[in-house]
């Protein structure tokens, strides 16, 4: 067995503590030595205000997990970089695609991992959707990715800043799955429903094509009570594909395939242990590309005002 790696965390927030910290826990692939996070520690592991204090008192840590927003995370990834040690990044990896593609260099160049997980290409349905998907005629694809904001982000102001994406936060996480499933496409038009007293969306709805033209259109929404949507459905010539539950639950042709229990983050902490192990890196940008192209190319449109 391979020695477990050491792993410092930064960011003790909810994603944090419902994903990170319970399959760290369980993983015999890690030691978690420390976390960093200026909101309050972790009982019983050695917690700092800093990244910069976290890795001076821990000069053995292997590695650093970054759970803070996205506008915080390149200073961060930077710094766990220059300093020697391998780095996963939550979704998405950057406020911008410029500041990963320097974080991009800086890995390679300092012979260090670089790790943009996204977390719900590693749910069950996935890769089968995948595998199915692969070389059939695609017809058409409609995605919902449709939630409560206040139920999943209560009182979490820096989404709703410049950088903090909106509801491109959940929706990129559609966009990850589309990547991976669906032959490349572009966007060719979009709207964003932005509040009047916020940056960014609270709504979007985006149309896309691939190069044989077929139609690809995705509604994200935060303003969804009630039920949960997260489908993407594909129409094919030998009938439709149905990724449900965020990819936890397929069907193909009207029939349920069956599918193991639901492991993203272990999917993702499995991946980012292979990556530390053969000193490879792992940066896919697609996801981000297609938000950054939603906010290029998107009409805007104002709506009322949202208060938590």
């Amino acid at each position: 067995m391979a020695a477990p790696i050491r792993i410092g965390l930064v960011g003790v927030g909810k994603i944090a503590r419902d994903q990170h910290l319970p399959v760290l826990a369980a993983s015999p692939d890690y030691a978690l030595v420390a976390v960093a996070s200026p909101h309050g520690g972790l009982d019983g592991v050695p917690s700092y205000a800093t990244l910069e204090a976290m890795l001076a008192a821990h000069g053995d840590l292997d590695a650093v997990a970054l759970c803070q927003p996205p506008q915080a995370r390149f200073a961060a990834a930077l710094a766990g970089i220059a300093a020697g040690r391998h780095v996963f990044l939550e979704k998405p990896p950057g406020a911008t695609l410029a500041e990963v593609g320097l974080l991009v260099a800086a890995a390679r160049d300092r012979g260090v991992s670089l790790f943009a997980s996204w977390h719900s290409r590693y749910a069950p349905g996935v890769e089968p959707a995948r595998r199915w998907l692969s070389g059939r005629r695609i017809r058409s694809v409609a995605i919902a990715w449709l939630e409560d904001v206040r139920h999943w982000h209560p009182g979490q102001d820096w989404i709703w800043d410049a950088g903090g994406m909106g509801v491109f936060d959940p929706g990129i996480n559609a966009l990850s799955i589309a990547t991976h499933i669906l032959p490349p496409f572009f966007l060719t038009g979009a709207t964003l429903s932005v509040p009047a007293n916020r940056q960014a969306p609270i709504a979007a709805d985006l149309h896309f094509a691939d190069a044989a033209g077929t139609p690809i259109r995705a509604r994200f929404d935060w303003r969804q009570t009630g039920p949960q949507t997260w489908d993407i459905r594909v129409e094919t010539d030998d009938g439709p594909l149905v990724l449900s539950r965020g990819g936890a639950a397929l069907s193909i042709a009207g029939r349920d395939r069956p599918l193991p229990p639901e492991a993203e983050y272990r999917g993702l902490y499995d991946r980012f242990a292979a990556l530390v192990r053969s000193g490879a890196s792992d940066v896919d940008l697609n996801p981000l590309i297609h938000a950054a192209d939603a906010f290029m190319r998107g009409e805007r449109r104002t709506v009322e005002a949202f208060t938590d």
